[in-house]
């Protein structure tokens, strides 16, 4: 009776519930939106290492992404989010400065996932689109990453899971968060039931996604056996 009467005065009796519903769309649309830019980044970054391999002239830029990844994966993600929300003071919705942040955090570990599965697929598969007219930007268009995207779509998942539950430190940067609701719900109610309920919450957002992805890992080796 004790556990339900504590929910009831977490969630219920002010309405607490409200804060969850708010806080779990927020952490929802910034592991979704990150999880985009992550992926737009890491792959012009990854296309660029490729290119960059025969062609001297793209140093620069070969050199400028090593930096990037090093600085973003050498350095933790909140004291990147503090520095972005100094650095973007023009903007003043505070989920926006989040979800730049984390896309940019997750553009660095994203990038080295699809550069993986551009340098895994065979060179033959390069060297067939050549000789068949195409050019070395087509071939990588056409050829190379889609095939790539199909190898490296298991990872990309686990970056969104591992995306997802990193979000919690948003509220460092004053975002309304899921964990954020609930310290809210605590500091409102003086009991830690909502931080509980957040707790389980993310657990089975984690669980979900998890079954979800192992699912789909499992229809993508009885696609290939065809």
């Amino acid at each position: 009776m004790d556990i339900w009467n504590n929910i009831y005065k977490a969630l219920i009796a002010r309405d607490n519930y409200k804060l969850i519903l708010s806080g779990l769309q927020n952490t929802l649309i910034m592991a979704l939106a990150a999880t985009l830019i992550g992926i737009v980044i890491g792959v012009i970054i990854a296309v660029i290492k490729y290119f960059a391999q025969d062609n001297k002239k793209l140093w620069i830029f070969d050199k400028i992404c090593n930096i990037y990844t090093t600085v973003i994966r050498g350095t933790p993600v909140m004291v990147q989010l503090i520095i972005l929300s100094g650095a973007l003071l023009m903007i003043k919705e505070t989920l926006i400065i989040a979800i730049i942040g984390f896309g940019i955090n997750s553009g660095a570990y994203v990038a080295e996932i699809i550069r993986s599965g551009i340098f895994s697929i065979d060179k033959g598969q390069t060297e067939a689109g050549r000789s068949l007219g195409l050019t070395k930007i087509q071939t990588m268009r056409y050829i190379v990453l889609p095939q790539a995207i199909k190898n490296i779509l298991p990872a990309l998942g686990n970056e969104f899971i591992a995306l997802l539950k990193e979000t919690s430190i948003a509220g460092y940067v004053a975002v309304h968060d899921l964990t954020k609701a609930g310290e809210l719900i605590k500091n409102n109610t003086f009991n830690s039931t909502g931080l509980y309920i957040v707790a389980l919450i993310y657990l089975i957002m984690v669980m979900g996604m998890t079954k979800l992805l192992s699912i789909f890992e499992r229809r993508l080796a009885k696609g290939d056996k065809r």
